[in-house]
């Protein structure tokens, strides 16, 4: 028996991630023939059947999902050998320079921060905030060491990513909104009609939200549009539309009351947070140390994380 490259392992998680070997090729950049014959030459070195194949998309074997696990430990000392040449390179002396869409970096990363800061406490740290169509570009132009988005939509195949955590969208609105008092949920339908405050084109919670009701019909024209998450909840707040907003966004309004939630039937409001970084450049030891810091579960919102 042969041994498996890193290569094999990379593509196999990279299936696991995307439930498809053609996205998981796209991803890779690579021929899906290409990725068939990787992943049928990591079968036969390892003696095992690791994917049932089927029209609709690839799921893993019993076996198959033992090798993920497996084969993830892999990369990441993969990846620490060569974040830490690149530490000794560097001297350890470069910031660290981070990208994040609204929800992460208002929410989330702040809290993130503060635990890295326990592993290097004389770093420097630059965070440029923008919508997840920002973030993706500041990665791709080399101006992010690291970025995080809130987006379902495919990413560019330049791009590594993995998921860090995961958030729900929420529909709110006043307590004295008729929505607010619905004896049953509302559909999607009547949901896609009705013009909401939303965010501008480009933001995460604005591209989950069409994919979400892109079966109910194309949205109705924004009441209004906004470039920040305050904003919107304002215009909320104010009575002027419903809104659909990250659920911890709006936890305080809902806790208080001056928001309500208004259930929906027949969709699925969550949504990934990913990080990103470029594909073939290896992270600096501080973005290395933070992402394997939400791996661990080690930060206050633990139970928000999914271990990849």
């Amino acid at each position: 028996m042969t041994g498996a490259t890193l290569g094999e392992l990379e593509l196999l998680v990279a299936v696991a991630e995307t439930g498809s070997l053609g996205l998981a090729a796209r991803h890779l950049g690579i021929s899906q023939p290409a990725a068939s014959q990787r992943l049928r030459a990591l079968e036969s070195a390892l003696g095992l059947a690791l994917l049932d194949r089927h029209r609709t998309g690839s799921e893993l074997t019993a076996h198959g999902a033992l090798v993920v696990e497996w084969a993830r430990s892999v990369l990441i000392a993969r990846d620490r050998l060569t974040s830490g040449a690149e530490a000794l390179r560097q001297g350890n002396s470069a910031p660290l320079r981070l990208a994040a869409s609204l929800t992460t970096a208002e929410f989330l990363l702040p809290r993130w921060l503060v635990e890295l800061r326990r592993s290097y406490p004389a770093l420097g740290i630059g965070l440029a905030m923008g919508n997840s169509a920002a973030t993706v570009q500041a990665v791709r132009r080399d101006e992010a060491d690291l970025g995080f988005v809130e987006t379902l939509g495919a990413l560019p195949g330049e791009l590594s990513w993995r998921t860090v955590a995961s958030d729900r969208l929420a529909l709110v609105v006043p307590p004295d909104h008729p929505w607010s008092r619905l004896d049953e949920p509302l559909s999607p339908a009547e949901l896609a009609r009705t013009s909401l405050v939303m965010r501008e084109s480009g933001s995460g919670t604005r591209e989950t939200l069409a994919l979400v009701l892109e079966t109910a019909g194309p949205l109705a024209p924004a009441a209004l549009e906004a470039s920040s998450t305050t904003a919107v909840k304002g215009a909320v707040l104010s009575g002027l539309a419903p809104a659909v907003l990250s659920a911890l966004a709006v936890e305080a309004e809902l806790a208080r009351g001056s928001l309500v939630e208004v259930p929906l039937s027949g969709v699925d409001l969550r949504r990934p947070l990913r990080a990103i970084w470029r594909r073939g450049r290896p992270l600096t030891a501080p973005a290395r140390r933070l992402l394997d810091l939400l791996a661990e579960g080690r930060p206050p919102d633990a139970d928000l994380c999914e271990q990849r």
